[in-house]
């Protein structure tokens, strides 16, 4: 690409035109939600020759709120996406072979008011940490859904978010932004840009003869950053000394039977080689290997997703698949708004597919913009400085949440989980927290915004349920009106757990069931 200035000063112009470059999930999620909460005109430009990087999408609950904001019924989602319930994650092999936990949706019972762990570290109780502290580990333990059909859309029994097939979501997200809510869509090439004297972009220019101008500009190019990346030179921080996956194999499989059980939650199951991802949609599963180049070759991995496939799936032969290898570098860039310029989706960064953060990150990152979003060009510059440090912040708590995941695993089966272990490619924030968590359990100093990704549960769940026991902890002492509390909480998050096993459908059921509603769900 070649730029040139464009004599034209736009300090303090209004904010009137959004111009996003990029389609995919994070561009149309993006000119959604903009488009159905800023009186502005939104234009999306997608290149034609670019396909859509996704899997078989996993969501978080938030992902609720994203689709009632934008206008899409949960009934267009189940029977448009392929799409299915996801509870959370079943975390397989990852402490050691054999051993199982669950990471839900649900935060344990009168969170945040009654700290659980102590009670539960002290009660000698056989009972997963999960288990104890909340109904949905039983509900996903009986294959049960999370809500029935009878409720309203988007309301919940236990907390859920969706699996869906990741391309089929972007055409939804089209249809819903251009039709519905006024986006004006152009498929061409960037093929250079206009700034402004002051470093501002005036326009992109396109293979198409056209030039489309903007007063703001949002980069979902993906992974080639073309906005923040290539024509601001902004930096790219790797980290891969902390996570070291850089590449992914994926596959598409059909259920073997037409009633398969259609599991409510991801699941990750730890190899020698990294771990492997299983996501459960109505119609097939999405599978994939992530693992490190430097660990293993990409023979070696795929020996062992083949291995996995042919367990789970001995009707179905390995010649009739279709593979395809992902490569990718963990990192994020250290600015994601620059100017005039804001970069939401992979143009800022990807670390790995565990436990769904990407999606997650777009919705925040569209969500600390519109809650924000500047009225003229002098407010972007204070808009700037605060998306940046929002962001920057929530990128760290990802890449030390999930290497929580890794660290405090007890497998030495291979290079690649001996260096995972190692506390030398440990942030030394998170070191710091494990510490500190010999003597007292994951609270509100460890995530004290209102607003984080990972809650103290999400540590809790993790940490206890990968065999995480304190050695320096205080004798915990309650007051006898506390003990009452969480006596009667335990109780009813058991009775509730009994209840919801045996009351709630089956995954496959509840869909089969919506599905064959009339009208709108």
């Amino acid at each position: 690409m070649f730029y040139r200035e464009v004599p034209e000063s736009t300090v303090n112009t209004p904010v009137s035109r959004v111009v996003i470059v990029g389609g995919g999930t994070a561009g149309w999620i993006t000119a959604g939600l903009i488009a159905a909460e800023q009186d502005v005109e939104v234009t999306l430009i997608e290149s034609p020759d670019v396909p859509t990087i996704g899997v078989g999408e996993g969501t978080w609950p938030s992902m609720r709120g994203t689709l009632q904001k934008i206008g899409i019924s949960e009934l267009d989602l189940i029977r448009e996406c392929d799409a299915s319930f996801k509870q959370g994650t079943r975390f397989v092999d990852w402490e050691a072979p054999g051993k199982e936990y669950y990471h839900p949706f649900s935060l344990p019972v009168d969170y945040p008011k009654l700290p659980l762990t102590d009670y539960w570290l002290d009660s000698g109780t056989k009972a997963s940490f999960a288990e104890f502290v909340t109904p949905q580990a039983s509900v996903i333990d009986a294959g049960r859904a999370p809500r029935q059909s009878s409720m309203p859309p988007f309301s919940h029994v236990v907390n859920y978010g969706y699996h869906f097939d990741a391309g089929k979501f972007a055409a939804l997200l089209h249809r819903q932004a251009v039709d519905r809510l006024g986006v004006r869509y152009v498929s061409a090439n960037v093929t250079g840009i206009d700034s402004q004297p002051d470093g501002d972009i005036a326009a992109v220019r396109l293979d198409t003869g056209d030039r489309v101008e903007g007063d703001l500009f949002v980069d979902c190019t993906g992974q080639k950053s073309l906005l923040i990346g290539e024509h601001f030179g902004r930096k790219f921080i790797s980290v891969k000394d902390v996570l070291f996956n850089d590449r992914a194999i994926a596959v598409q499989v059909s259920h073997e039977g037409a009633n398969d059980a259609i599991a409510s939650v991801t699941c990750a199951t730890a190899v020698g080689s990294g771990w492997i991802w299983d996501i459960a949609l109505r119609t097939r599963r999405g599978i994939g290997h992530v693992f490190s180049s430097k660990h293993a070759d990409e023979d070696e991995a795929m020996q062992a997703l083949c291995g996995y496939l042919e367990r789970e799936f001995p009707k179905t032969g390995l010649d009739a698949l279709t593979f395809r290898t992902i490569p990718f570098e963990p990192g994020y860039r250290d600015r994601f708004w620059v100017n005039n310029c804001v970069a939401i989706g992979l143009s800022g960064g990807f670390i790995e597919p565990l436990e769904a953060s990407a999606l997650a990150l777009i919705e925040q990152g569209v969500m600390i913009l519109n809650r924000q979003f500047p009225v003229s060009r002098d407010v972007m510059r204070v808009v700037e400085k605060r998306f940046n440090s929002k962001m920057n912040y929530h990128w760290q708590r990802v890449i030390e949440f999930l290497k929580l995941h890794y660290v405090l695993s007890r497998r030495e089966d291979s290079r690649y989980w001996q260096d995972s272990r190692n506390l030398a490619f440990c942030p030394e924030e998170l070191a710091d927290k494990l510490t500190l968590w010999q003597q007292q359990s994951p609270w509100y100093d460890d995530a004290p915004h209102v607003d984080e990704l990972f809650p103290s549960a999400s540590y809790q769940y993790v940490l206890y349920g990968m065999g995480f026991r304190p050695t320096r902890r205080r004798p915990h002492r309650s007051p006898e009106s506390e003990v009452e509390r969480v006596d009667r909480a335990l109780h009813a998050c058991a009775e509730k757990a009994r209840q919801m096993a045996s009351q709630l459908p089956s995954n496959r059921q509840l869909l089969d069931e919506l599905i064959a509603l009339p009208g709108v769900a």
